[in-house]
């Protein structure tokens, strides 16, 4: 199975299967010296971890992440940074259920594609890589691309922007985003649409469904120079980064599709210098990035998240063992909604990329033979 690493300088190689031992990561490209404890990634870990809320997988992982390498004395070396988490809530009832089915193809998830380009060596416990459980090492990993950022003043938050057509209209400032947000188990910092959000999403839940809606992510302090301008624009690292996540369906920057509805003088952000004599712009359409290189402002992302595709509703399917029309009302366990559990990976897709393209820029800008004052 091919395409478990991204990035160039900042590399995250990932492996690890739903019901499987453990889940690993090697991070490439730390820098040496800088402090690094369990505990730092743990608090990531721990916003994703199922179990939590009614709004999540009842199963109980506990997700307890242990540094293995890349370090001496709780600083790292340079070496790469190995990470694993064991899986612990795996017992032979949950993996039955699976056996139960594994020759069904479960409409919305992997299992045929997996048949087709694996044949019947494809995992079926679990949906095996192509599980939710796999974004486990994407926010170990993010956890240490956040502490790489926050060292450089960027920072990453995100929170629910929408789910089942409510929408979040009152958002305070960036600084309170996250504070306001974390007051509530959907991750809103709208009080109210949160509590419209949750009793419509717990309403869905006892129909045996599930809800979708989407998220939005900002980074905030991302210097103006990142990204390559033709096939490895900003965005389009981004949204590859982004897109890899399963449960994503749409991504948008700045204005998004909006852009569609405006004349190209509405769609232009007008820059004008600051009180400091630095360029700056006036409104964000672009999200932060023009000609795919940032350009200082923040950069804005909405993401839609589908909703989870294990329902427990009767629905046509195939069975791939005899090649028959049958119907499955899967019975395992799920997440009602993914929003709140999918923005800590959403979040550490984009620091992991963030990363990536300052070590890249740095690197070419130590290069450069003259003196640049705009930077």
């Amino acid at each position: 199975m091919l395409g478990n690493t991204i990035g160039r300088m900042f590399r995250v190689t990932a492996c690890g299967e739903s019901y499987g031992d453990a889940l690993l990561c090697i991070v490439d490209g730390v820098p040496a010296g800088m402090e690094l404890t369990d505990g730092e990634i743990q608090v990531e870990l721990d916003r994703r971890r199922p179990g939590q809320t009614p709004l999540d997988s009842p199963r109980k992982e506990t997700d307890q992440v242990k540094i293995v390498s890349g370090l001496l004395e709780g600083k790292t070396t340079g070496a790469p940074v190995g990470m694993i988490i064991y899986n612990v809530d795996r017992h032979d009832i949950h993996v039955q259920q699976y056996r139960d089915v594994k020759d069904l193809i479960r409409p919305g998830h992997a299992e045929y594609t997996y048949i087709v380009k694996y044949g019947e060596y494809a995992d079926w416990c679990g949906a095996g890589r192509a599980s939710g459980r796999e974004t486990c090492m994407r926010v170990a990993a993010g956890a240490l691309a956040k502490k790489i950022l926050a060292g450089e003043g960027i920072k990453v938050v995100g929170y629910t922007k929408s789910c089942m057509g409510i929408a979040a209209e009152n958002i305070p400032p960036f600084e309170k985003i996250e504070e306001e947000a974390r007051k509530n188990m959907i991750i809103c910092p709208d009080q109210e649409a949160a509590k419209r959000m949750i009793d419509r999403v717990l309403e869905i839940k006892d129909e045996g469904e599930t809800a979708g809606g989407s998220i939005e992510i900002i980074a905030r302090g991302v210097p103006a120079g990142l990204g390559e301008p033709v096939f490895d624009k900003l965005q389009a690292c981004l949204a590859h980064a982004l897109m890899s996540i399963a449960a994503i369906k749409g991504l948008e920057f700045g204005a998004g599709f909006k852009v569609a509805e405006m004349k190209g003088s509405e769609c232009n952000d007008f820059p004008y210098l600051d009180e400091n004599r630095k360029v700056r712009f006036r409104t964000n359409n672009a999200g932060g990035i023009l000609g795919g290189i940032s350009n200082g402002e923040d950069i804005v992302m909405r993401l839609a998240v589908k909703p989870t595709p294990t329902v427990s509703v009767e629905q046509p399917t195939i069975d791939m063992a005899k090649m028959e029309e049958t119907t499955l009302g899967a019975i395992t366990r799920r997440d009602p909604t993914l929003l709140s559990r999918i923005l800590p990976v959403a979040e550490s897709m984009v620091a992991i990329t963030l990363v990536d393209h300052l070590l890249m820029w740095r690197g070419y800008d130590a290069m450069q033979k003259f003196e640049n004052p705009w930077k």
